[in-house]
Formats: structure tokens, C-alpha cells, sequence
């Protein structure tokens, strides 16, 4: 469980920072989590974000690059519009050193000497399914991602220049392109961070400066395809560094190389994709379904309390957008997603008042069939009928005014005035 140790540890012009604790390490010290948003500790009908440094000890440019992030991001609050952006519109978590230990042995595993990005889930082969077995890093990460929805992350690494996107595995574990289904839109994730870099595109060895995980070398019990399969998260592996120790006077310059990059990525979380609420027609109230694309194997939850999801797709495409509860009838929407996000807020309607429409209408239609002829003023005559009508009347009139209530909160709660907008309902 995430715990909230500091409500205020600094205040910047409006906005707060606060510190956390996911777990503890080996030796039982906490592992510290920086949390910067305009409502820290709060849940919100926004996307949240996380970045991991330090996950190999011996790989520590990461961990200095997150802190340089936080504090430049406070420092230039209400000054820099991307800045802005990122505390009011997305909820930011920064785990500096995900292996601290490791960081002060000066070596790539933990305490116990386990590299921890071979220590989670995998999908292909039947590693660490004994919870107590595996590290209490991994087990801190694991409950993170279960109590907080994480739409994308990325963890830091050293020894490379690339950005790299799963699949990080093979099934024969051969080395081979091995995507996933939305390869699309982590090919375009990745290209946001290597095109915002300063040399990072340019590499001779890996195209546009990314590349899938498997075809560079396979890898299994990794960090990176987990948070996708089990926690919904985008998550990129990045490669920040070819120096893993570099000298304390080069951090500068790659902070610089770095820092657009950083703050591109978690901009891109508001800047494009699918974004939106569902809703139920009944109640009018937060409905947590389900939010599926045509073509793409692979589903996103929308939130517990507001019932908010965020869908990260690349831009430039037609999408088939179907949002889906148990016991309420899908609801799809085409969006055409250009270099802007979309906003798509589903009203869906229950299965079991659908039932009772057919029913309603099936003995209309079997009325008229069988009275063709008969005239509106006779049906007002019989009295039972007269009520059935004024009461069909009733039901579709309250009906009407629910579906306008439910567009006018949505019309108030929307994030960004920028977005176009869609709302699919009956």
C-alpha cells in the first residue's frame, strides 16, 4: 500500500509536493516516492505517470536526472507553460532509486544480489510466481501499480543510448521483433522521447533511436512488460546514458540532453490519445468499465472513483472505440485522432431497461398489427391503455431530461477546453 508520509514538504506558488513510501528494501528502509501534482495524495479524472531510476545499482545517472526533474519542474512552475501542464493535468510520481542498496555496494542487484528487472511475472515462462520469493522492491513495485492507476511509466537506465518498448521477451526465447499489440503507439511513445533528445535519434545502431526489446536482446521477469499486461501502464525502458559512471561534471549536460525528453513524454499523457469518463444512463453516476479499440488486443480500465480512462494510441489514425460494463450494453464511437487529444465520454445504458423497451415496443407492434385501423382517440377510450400511454409518456420524458443532466455534468467536467469532444449515448 502506498503511504503518505509527508502531506507538505514544500509549497510552490500554488501547488504541493509531497513524499511517499511504497515499501521498504531489503534492510527495511523505506523506498521514497516523490509525488508532484496541483492535489497530491488526492485521487483525480486525470492520467498519472511514474518514472523509476535506479533499478540496476550500478546505473545511477537515473536517480540524479529524476531529482534534477522534480526541481526543475517546482522551480519553474507558473513559469514555463509545459511545466504548468504537467502539475495541473497530470498526477507525477518520481521513485528516484528503486535500489538503493545496490547504488551503495556499487553493484547491479540488491542487498541480496538479485537483479530486480528479472524478478517480476512473466508472461511466457513460470518465474517468480511465489510471492514470497521474490525481492521487496519488486513486491513494493507491484503493489503501486495495484493502488494507483498508472496510465504510462518509463524506468531509467544506463549503458545505452536508446528508447526501448515491449514485448522484452520471446516465446522460444530467440532474438527477434516480437511487438505487442499496441507496438503502434509505443513506437510512437519511444520516438517522443529519442526525437525530443538531443543525439538520441541520431544513434547508427538503433533506427530513430528506439527499439523493440526482444529484437535488441531478450530478456524475461522484466519490469517493463509486466506494468503493461498487469497494470494497464505504458511503460518505456529508457537508456540514458552510454557511460553508466559517468563524471559528477558531465551530469549537467546530460540533464540538458535529457530534460525535453522527460518532459515530453509525461506531456504526451494530455497532449494526444483518447481520453474521457463512463457514465451510466440509469443513475447518471461514475460507471468503471472497460474501454476497448477495433484491432487492438488489449483492453484499459477506466478508474474506481470517476470512472475516468485514458488511451494512448498514435496519432494520425481512424479508431473504433467501444466502452463496456457487465450488465450494460456496449457503446462504440469512430475517432479520427489527429496531433490533439480526443475526449470520448460513454453513457451506457443497462441491460436489463433495454429488456424492458423490447417488451414495451414488441406489444406496440403486435397492437398495431393486429388494429391497424384503430384511431388514437380510441386508444385514449380504454382506460388501461390510456394509462400504459401516459405512463410510456412519463418514462421516455424523464429519460430525456437524465441524458441532458448527465451531458451537462460532463460538459462541466471536462479537462481541456482544447480537446474535441464526444459523447456516445443511446
Amino acid at each position: 500500500m502506498v503511504v503518505l508520509i509527508c502531506a507538505l514538504s514544500s509549497l510552490f506558488e500554488g501547488f504541493l509536493e509531497c513524499a511517499l513510501s511504497i515499501g521498504k528494501r531489503v534492510n527495511g528502509f523505506p523506498l521514497w516516492v516523490i509525488e508532484i501534482s496541483d492535489r497530491p495524495g488526492e485521487e483525480e479524472a486525470e492520467p498519472a505517470f511514474k518514472y523509476i531510476g535506479n533499478v540496476h545499482g550500478d546505473e545511477p545517472v537515473g536517480r540524479e536526472l529524476l531529482l534534477l526533474l522534480a526541481n526543475w519542474i517546482c522551480d519553474n512552475y507558473k513559469k514555463d507553460p509545459l511545466a504548468q501542464l504537467v502539475v495541473e493535468n497530470v498526477h507525477l510520481h518520481i521513485l528516484p532509486t528503486m535500489n538503493p542498496d545496490g547504488f551503495s555496494l556499487r553493484r547491479r542487484g540488491n542487498a541480496n544480489n538479485v537483479d530486480l528487472n528479472r524478478d517480476f511475472p512473466d508472461q511466457f515462462f513460470s518465474l517468480n510466481e511465489d510471492v514470497d520469493s521474490r525481492q521487496p522492491e519488486t513486491r513494493a513495485i507491484m503493489n503501486w501499480v495495484r493502488d494507483i492507476h498508472f496510465t504510462a511509466s518509463a524506468s531509467l537506465h544506463g549503458g545505452a543510448l536508446v528508447a526501448n518498448y515491449p514485448w522484452d521477451g520471446t516465446e522460444d526465447k530467440r532474438r527477434y521483433y516480437y511487438p505487442c499489440p499496441d507496438d503502434e503507439t509505443f513506437r510512437f511513445l519511444a520516438r517522443t522521447y529519442s526525437q525530443s533528445h538531443h543525439n538520441m535519434s541520431l544513434s547508427k545502431e538503433f533506427e530513430e533511436g528506439i527499439t523493440n526489446g526482444a529484437s535488441w536482446y531478450p530478456i524475461y521477469g522484466g519490469m517493463q512488460d509486466w506494468n503493461y499486461i498487469h497494470g494497464g501502464c505504458f511503460e518505456l525502458t529508457l537508456e540514458i546514458s552510454d557511460d553508466k559512471w559517468p563524471r559528477a561534471s558531465e551530469l549537467p549536460t546530460i540533464w540538458e540532453y535529457n530534460r525535453m525528453s522527460m518532459l515530453n513524454l509525461v506531456a504526451s499523457l494530455v497532449k494526444t490519445g483518447v481520453h474521457g469518463r463512463i457514465f451510466s444512463l440509469d443513475q447518471g453516476r461514475p460507471l468503471p468499465g472497460l474501454v476497448l479499440v477495433k484491432g487492438v488486443n488489449h483492453t484499459v480500465k477506466a478508474s474506481r472513483v470517476f470512472a475516468d480512462y485514458h488511451r494512448l494510441l498514435a496519432p494520425g489514425q481512424k479508431y473504433e472505440v467501444t466502452a463496456l460494463a457487465p450488465g450494460y450494453k456496449p457503446k462504440a464511437t469512430s475517432i479520427w485522432l489527429s496531433e490533439e487529444a480526443v475526449t470520448a465520454d460513454f453513457i451506457l445504458t443497462p441491460e436489463e431497461a433495454i429488456s424492458r423497451g423490447y417488451q414495451l415496443r414488441s406489444i406496440c407492434e403486435c397492437g398495431c398489427k393486429r388494429n391497424g385501423r384503430i384511431l388514437l382517440s380510441n386508444l385514449f377510450g380504454d382506460t388501461n391503455a390510456g394509462i400504459t400511454f401516459a405512463l410510456l409518456f412519463v418514462v421516455v420524458f424523464l429519460c430525456f431530461l437524465l441524458q441532458r443532466r448527465v451531458r451537462s455534468n460532463l460538459s462541466k467536467q471536462r479537462q481541456s477546453s482544447s480537446r474535441r469532444s464526444v459523447t456516445v449515448s443511446v
